[in-house]
């Protein structure tokens, strides 16, 4: 009935441009999702189309809940008196040295300090007894002071007041789970009442559709707490009954808020996504809301992926064009092409025009996931890359940004290095968008100054390493250096036309995605293709390889093996 929730990882493997690394170098589900050079990687508010909103106008039903939840709000709102916090602290001094059933009932009774955090933190230990069969739930169901305790928190309880004739009823032993499950539509008493140990304990007892309420109701007040988060997870990923479509996006949309990353719950997400898709028959806004919430945290499932572009192809007449930008933004940002990338550029592509976009800043994002895709034609290229549309990006409310500049010069790059007999417009060298800062996030930095300490140790002097350089097509080059055709450094400042050039780029956790086929995301890729057609061998340094916790002669040696690779190879 209340299970003590227990949380479980899962260590998977990631292919990062064919090679293999192992995943279990560093935990980070909860940073930041941050890009290489410091480019945001973000989606637009207008994308997202299903917003989970928690029903607040909803009121609780029966006076006895109303009342609870009405003194609730009102707790919050008194200061307690002396005289009250040190009864309450007499109450929990009670609570924790009580050793039975009757020991923590007993608490109950004559004492009009007790309060409801008091009644949920004992119904934890409880539930914590029973996991562990140190009581019997029979034990106590029954006894006035436990129904009390249900009253004090919202909780249903039979009007005969028997919980075995309750069980007895359907003949499934769901009375006693009608016992202990909330009635509260909005769950405050899971949300408010108590400190977060005490109220994951208490996920098990409610329902399915309960549990992504909570989580909902969680991303809406922007509380990442992550005792709730991991009980949360657990008890979906374990449940067999399956998530609707628009439940499978809101706990999507929670995740994606509150960053929390979960790949046992994000697969069954995905696989009740894929069982109700086909279902769907006229709402692309919770389509547009899935794919949003995948791009938004690296969620690279290539199943979940194909099936939303093949409902995107059979249902494209009734796609609204943020949802289709959603979907392109999303392959765009998770290096996804899908097999049927010609048809979706035939139809999905040609039924977004510029006027479907109000704002300047959408437009071009929807040209970058374009180019990422390697889809984009050269008038649209050239739709970004003028003086006119520079002047239309900066009229925009949130004007020319560091993200907007550093995909213009992306996309500048592109035109130029990538793109086969490109004739249009390229960004004047003296733009504007050039000046751009980039920075790194703080544990990427810690990672490049680890690499450039090792550096130090296999080039003769400064002169023969430059760190930390603008490349100017929208990213930093986290270390440069040129070697002869038998491997001897060769000094930055002096020009040779034989020089091997050489680009090192860290690449750590936010650089991939994640989930169940990882790979490097796609402004990773970008770069990589970028530097390459600028002539330089790009050495990429993943940080699952390369650990700052190695002593120093361990990690000149891997970056030895990877420059005797490349003039090996040369």
């Amino acid at each position: 009935m209340w299970g003590l929730q227990r949380f479980a990882g899962r260590i998977s493997t990631q292919l990062y441009r064919h090679a293999a690394y192992s995943s279990n170098a560093r935990t980070a589900a909860s940073a930041s999702l941050a890009p290489t050079g410091g480019q945001e990687q973000e989606q637009g508010a207008e994308t997202r189309s299903n917003t989970p909103a928690p029903d607040n106008d909803r009121k609780p039903k029966g006076q006895m809940v109303a009342a609870a939840f009405e003194s609730l709000r009102n707790e919050k709102n008194d200061k307690a008196s002396p005289a009250a916090v040190a009864a309450s602290n007499n109450i929990d001094e009670r609570i924790v040295k009580a050793k039975t059933v009757n020991g923590l009932l007993g608490i109950t009774e004559n004492n009009s300090g007790f309060s409801r955090k008091h009644a949920l933190r004992i119904v934890s230990i409880l539930a914590e007894w029973s996991t562990v069969n140190r009581v019997k739930i029979s034990e106590f169901e029954n006894d006035t002071r436990f129904l009390r305790i249900c009253r004090m928190l919202g909780r249903t309880v039979p009007k005969n007041g028997s919980g075995n004739k309750a069980a007895a009823g359907d003949g499934t032993g769901n009375g006693s789970k009608r016992i202990s499950g909330f009635r509260t539509d909005d769950l405050n008493t899971v949300l408010g009442v108590a400190g977060d140990d005490e109220a994951a304990k208490l996920i098990a007892s409610i329902s399915l559709p309960q549990m992504v309420k909570v989580m909902s109701t969680l991303a809406q007040r922007k509380r990442r707490s992550t005792p709730l988060l991991r009980s949360l997870a657990f008890n979906i990923s374990s449940s067999s009954e399956q998530l609707d479509l628009k439940q499978s996006a809101d706990v999507l949309y929670a995740m994606s808020t509150l960053n929390f990353q979960d790949s046992v719950l994000g697969a069954k997400v995905c696989a009740d996504v894929q069982t109700a898709l086909p279902k769907n028959l006229d709402k692309s806004a919770v389509v547009g809301s899935i794919l949003t919430s995948l791009g938004i945290l690296r969620y690279r499932d290539l199943d979940i992926l194909e099936s939303l572009t093949q409902w995107l192809l059979k249902n494209s007449e009734i796609c609204r064009p943020q949802d289709l930008s959603a979907y392109f933004l999303t392959s765009a940002l998770l290096n996804f092409k899908s097999s049927q990338i010609e048809e979706v550029s035939k139809s999905l592509v040609k039924s977004i025009v510029r006027d479907d976009f109000t704002k300047q800043s959408d437009w071009l994002n929807y040209i970058w996931s374009l180019t990422m895709l390697g889809i984009v034609d050269h008038s649209q290229l050239e739709s970004v890359l003028n003086e006119e549309f520079l002047q239309k990006l900066e009229k925009d409310k949130s004007g020319l940004t560091p993200t907007s500049k550093m995909r213009l010069l992306n996309l500048n790059s592109y035109a130029h290095l990538l793109t086969k007999d490109y004739k249009g417009g390229l960004l004047p060298a003296d733009s504007p968008v050039y000046n751009v800062p980039m920075a790194h996030t703080k544990s990427k930095q810690i990672l490049v100054n680890g690499m450039l300490d090792a550096l130090k140790s296999l080039l003769p002097a400064s002169n023969y390493v430059q760190s930390s350089v603008d490349s100017k097509m929208g990213f930093l080059i986290d270390a440069l250096c040129q070697f002869d055709a038998n491997r001897n450094p060769l000094p930055l400042d002096k020009e040779n036309a034989q020089a091997i050039r050489v680009a090192l780029m860290v690449v750590d956790f936010h650089d991939i995605c994640h989930g169940a086929h990882r790979s490097a995301s796609g402004i990773t890729n970008l770069a990589f293709d970028l530097l390459e057609k600028s002539g330089y061998h790009v050495i990429p340094v993943p940080y699952n390889e390369f650990n700052t916790s190695d002593k120093l002669l361990k990690r000149v040696q891997y970056l030895e093996a990877k420059f005797k690779a490349i003039v090996s190879s040369k």
